[in-house]
This record gives C-alpha cells, structure tokens and sequence, in this order.
C-alpha cells in the first residue's frame, strides 16, 4: 500500500470515527459544537506557533550556515593569498 493510499484510508477512518464519536455523544450539539470550534481554534493556535518556531529555527540555520560559508570563503582566500606569496619568493 502506497503513502497515498495509506492516509487516505487512515484520514477517512479517522472522519467516520469522529462522526461515530459525534453520534453517540452524551451532551447537547450545541455544547459538542462548542468544544469542536474551541479545539479548532486551539490547534490553529497551535499550528501557528509552530510554523513561527520553525521559521525561526529555520532562519538562525540559515544564518549560520551564511556565516560558516563565510568564514570557508575567507580561509580559501587567505590561503590562495599565502600560496601566491610563498609562489613568488
């Protein structure tokens, strides 16, 4: 079974368990409604906060990976200065 497949299935298995769940619930739709939307918005808040975190992590990387090129950048130059002297004596 291929990646695809799997989370379609998995996804539709999870979608006809929450409405099972919805069914079967013991308390009013409006209370139920209320909690979804309240989860909802709490994961929204969740998956915001990590996207801002990944992007952080993801800029200091890069930052740091700019600065090591850098100083890669800098050794190689001063090398080849060096060997162009040592060349020339």
């Amino acid at each position: 079974m291929n990646a695809i497949k799997f989370w379609a299935v998995f996804t539709v298995g999870v979608a006809a368990g929450a409405a099972v769940a919805l069914i079967y619930a013991p308390q009013s739709g409006e209370k139920t409604r209320r909690q979804l939307r309240r989860g909802f918005e709490d994961a929204g808040d969740y998956l915001k906060d990590a996207a801002e975190n990944l992007s952080d992590q993801a800029e200091k990387y890069v930052k740091r990976g700019k600065d090591i090129v850098d100083d890669v950048v800098d050794t190689a130059s001063n090398a080849v200065s060096a060997a162009k002297k040592v060349v020339q004596i």
